[in-house]
């Protein structure tokens, strides 16, 4: 198995042979403001840029995409991929937005699992930001709340886990018990709305699902790039520094970890 961190929750999974695509945000550095309803509005993003050619982020077998904000998904993404490549989707509803793009090849994922090319590939619950406090904003501004995270797993391969944009919940903690994965990805970055609420996960948050997992290997992503972030990898490095925070793996945008 490789995982290439590309930028922000973008990676490339190549598992079991098959080359999968999460979350492709491929636009260019600055190209759109800050999100309104979150802190640092005035920053634009992405912040930074890609650290490959878009030609080649999109050679790859299949896309997952955990949820449509626009910091998952975008134009250039939907412009860049070819229209019958395969794509899974967590709903009915951004299915039917990628049919009106243009795409023909999606298939919904579901929690009794998804079989592609000799994987399994099994959808799991998450709260973006705490559901009761974080959805109604969501839906004030028009923007869905809902989002997944995705299982992997093989004969030949380390079982994976992509909890995807979620604080650690009792979604998460069922997810790793139940699949006892021996790599984890997690958002980071602790992206935070306009009343203090978090979206994704802290360093807190990381340690639970270290503590929970203490024999996986645990990835920190969705870092650095968008404009609502409030800790950075140098945050998450002195973090692991001076211990406040243990077996973390924290990629730089274009490197790939070997398991």
């Amino acid at each position: 198995m490789k995982i290439t961190q590309v930028r922000n929750a973008t990676i490339i999974v190549d598992y079991n042979d098959v080359k999968f695509l999460i979350d492709p945000w491929l636009m260019p550095k600055n190209y759109m403001p800050g999100f309104d309803a979150a802190v640092n509005v005035e920053t634009r993003q992405p912040r930074v840029e890609l650290p490959f050619e878009v030609k080649d982020i999109v050679n790859v077998d299949a896309v997952i995409l955990t949820h449509l904000h626009p910091d998952h998904w975008d134009e250039f993404a939907e412009k860049a991929l070819r229209k019958d490549i395969k794509l899974f989707v967590q709903s009915q509803t951004d299915k039917d937005y990628l049919i009106q793009k243009g795409f023909n090849n999606i298939e919904i994922m579901n929690e009794s699992g998804s079989q592609y090319k000799n994987i399994n590939l099994y959808k799991t619950k998450t709260q973006h930001g705490k559901r009761e406090i974080v959805k109604p904003i969501c839906e004030s501004i028009g923007m869905p709340y809902d989002a997944m995270g995705v299982v992997f797993k093989s004969d030949n391969e380390k079982t994976l886990y992509i909890a995807g944009d979620t604080i650690w919940c009792q979604e998460v903690k069922d997810a790793l018990e139940k699949y006892k994965p021996e790599i984890v990805v997690v958002n980071a970055c602790a992206a935070t709305v306009i009343n203090g609420e978090r979206l994704i996960m802290n360093i807190d948050d990381i340690n639970a699902v270290i503590n929970t997992s203490p024999d996986a290997k645990v990835i920190a992503s969705h870092m650095d790039t968008v404009s609502h972030l409030t800790i950075t990898r140098k945050d998450l490095k002195e973090a692991l520094a001076n211990h406040k925070i243990k077996h973390l793996l924290i990629p730089d945008d274009g490197e790939t970890l070997l398991f």
